[in-house]
């Protein structure tokens, strides 16, 4: 086993878990990357986001309604 691999249900030095999974990975979360379990998970949340994985539909759209205002 290398350094980057840690045992199952061992947590980092110094982190405390909170109780809820990592909605990216599964582990559990850490207080300093919450809802995360590290800074690389979040990441790969906030990428997905600024590609258009993740999106909010809407009923509504405010571009056509912004347009029609103006005319």
């Amino acid at each position: 086993m290398n350094d980057n691999q840690k045992p199952a249900g061992q947590k980092p030095i110094g982190q405390k878990p909170t109780e809820k999974a990592c909605p990216i990975c599964g582990r559990p979360a850490l207080e300093e990357a919450k809802p995360f379990c590290s800074k690389r998970c979040a990441d790969v949340d906030l990428s997905r986001w600024l590609g258009g994985v993740y999106r909010i539909e809407s009923p509504d759209r405010p571009d056509a309604e912004e347009a029609d205002e103006r005319e």
